[in-house]
């Protein structure tokens, strides 16, 4: 399906171009200047991108209060590889939801450099993930009805970037994750290892500030999951990022600068080199 054969996917880039440039005056209140994809935030480079602080987390289980965690901080320095690990259960996913700007935590604050990220309505938030964050998922959440290529493009496409521009930047990123020859299969005619390196394409084309990824690996078999690892390692370095990686995966983790490990609500640095291989 070509992204120009239907009305209603016209429609659609037209309605996100439109709310974009609402959304860039409306963020004049909080006196944060968007900037060109690409380009940095502050003109200082921050050594501490993300902080939380005395996160708290409560869900109400019936008729009481379920602490998931509470009193928790931690910081993510500007160009590292940190990995969360913990068992399941423990509040990993939620912490990465509350950092990314997707919930919200019950008390405490969550920076990304001097931005409050509670000060943010929930349009706000939504502008700032799609111009700050890069998401991986265990599961690809590709469109099936579109392309490789058309996938990648998508993000570029919905702030209204012209097609071929974006569509040449998703070459480059299909070209990245090794999958050029892949460019015009739709993701039921991908592998589940080249699903996920697509995601992690089309993730990556907006050149995050951060790679957000939990257990993205999570859903392969041990071999393509080590491939995608390595291939998020390789970007990571090749591409100065700054990575968040939620795994389960102790191996994965223990080639990460720093690893924190969740347990029983409270978060703890463990040494990368203490973890099995």
């Amino acid at each position: 399906m070509s992204l120009t054969s239907s009305p209603c996917h016209v429609l659609i880039l037209i309605v996100g171009t439109e709310a974009l440039r609402l959304k860039r005056e409306s963020f004049q209140h909080l006196g944060w200047n968007l900037c060109p994809v690409g380009a940095d935030l502050h003109p200082n480079e921050q050594a501490v991108l993300l902080r939380a602080r005395n996160l708290k987390k409560v869900f109400r289980s019936g008729t009481a209060d379920l602490v998931l965690f509470e009193k928790l901080s931690l910081e993510v320095q500007t160009g590292e590889m940190l990995a969360i690990v913990g068992e399941s259960g423990t509040g990993k996913s939620t912490l990465l939801h509350i950092l990314g700007a997707l919930d919200s935590a019950s008390e405490g604050d969550v920076y990304f450099a001097q931005l409050n990220l509670a000060s943010l309505s929930e349009e706000d938030a939504a502008e700032f993930r799609s111009r700050e964050l890069g998401f991986v998922w265990q599961f690809h959440y590709l469109l099936p009805e579109f392309t490789a290529v058309e996938n990648i493009a998508m993000p570029l496409l919905m702030r209204g970037t012209k097609r071929e521009e974006a569509e040449q930047q998703a070459v480059h990123w299909l070209r990245e994750v090794g999958l050029e020859d892949r460019a015009s299969h739709r993701s039921g005619e991908l592998s589940g290892g080249e699903q996920q390196r697509v995601a992690l394409a089309r993730a990556l084309i907006t050149r995050p500030k951060i790679l957000m990824a939990d257990e993205p690996t999570g859903d392969l078999d041990n071999r393509t999951a080590e491939a995608v690892f390595d291939l998020i390692a390789r970007l990571h370095s090749d591409y100065r990022l700054t990575s968040l990686i939620v795994t389960h995966n102790l191996g994965f983790a223990r080639q990460c600068d720093r690893v924190l490990r969740l347990e029983r609500g409270r978060v703890t640095e463990v040494s990368p080199q203490s973890l099995p291989a």
